[in-house]
C-alpha cells in the first residue's frame, strides 16, 4: 500500500443541493481528494434551484472535484478500501473503526440507504452511533472529523488563523 493518504467521498443518488454543498464544504475543511455522486436528482435540483441553496460557502468545489459517475466504485486504485457509512445491522460503530490510509467512504441518499450490492462489496461498514439518523452533510462531517481526530494531525494557532472566518479575531485570555 502507498504511504500517501487518499480520501474520496461517494454519494449514492443525493437529492439536495444543500446537502451536496455541505458535503463539499466538509471535503474542503478536511482536505478530501474528491467527491463523486451517482444519479440524476442532484444535478436536476441544482439546475432548477441554482445558487440559492449553495452551502459550499468556502468554494471547496474550486479545488476538489465534484464528479458525476455511473458507479461509485469505478476507477478506484486497487489499494483503495471501500467503506460504507450507513445505519446497517452488523456495522462497526465509528468510534471503534480504524481508518485505512486510502479510502472511499460511501453514503446513501437522504431518503434511502446504500444498495445491498455496495454493502456486500465493502471492505468495512460503519455507522455513527446516534439516536435517529443524521442528515447527509452532517454524517460526512462526523466521519471526516473522526478520521482527522484519529490521525496524526497537529493543530496550531497558524491553522486557526488560516481556517477561521475573517471577522474572528478572538484569542484565549493569557494566564496571569
Amino acid at each position: 500500500m502507498s504511504d500517501a493518504s487518499l480520501v474520496k467521498i461517494g454519494l449514492l443518488n443525493p437529492k439536495s443541493p444543500t446537502n451536496v454543498g455541505g458535503v463539499m464544504r466538509a471535503a474542503g475543511c478536511y482536505q478530501a481528494d474528491e467527491v463523486r455522486y451517482t444519479g440524476k436528482r442532484y444535478a436536476l435540483a441544482a439546475k432548477n434551484r441554482g445558487e440559492q441553496y449553495n452551502t459550499d460557502t468556502k468554494r471547496a468545489s474550486l479545488n476538489i472535484p465534484l464528479v458525476a459517475v455511473d458507479s461509485l466504485l469505478d476507477g478506484l486504485d486497487d489499494d483503495t478500501q471501500v467503506i460504507c457509512v450507513d445505519l446497517v445491522e452488523g456495522a462497526i460503530p465509528l468510534p471503534q473503526f480504524h481508518h485505512p490510509q486510502k479510502a472511499i467512504y460511501l453514503f446513501g441518499p437522504e431518503d434511502g440507504t446504500l444498495d445491498q450490492a455496495l454493502i456486500d462489496s465493502a471492505d468495512a461498514v460503519v455507522y455513527v452511533p446516534t439516536v435517529g439518523c443524521m442528515n447527509l452533510a452532517s454524517s460526512v462531517n462526523v466521519l471526516l472529523y473522526d478520521r482527522l481526530a484519529k490521525g496524526e494531525h497537529l493543530g496550531s494557532d497558524e491553522l486557526i488563523r488560516q481556517s477561521r472566518d475573517t471577522n474572528n479575531r478572538v484569542r484565549v485570555k493569557s494566564s496571569r
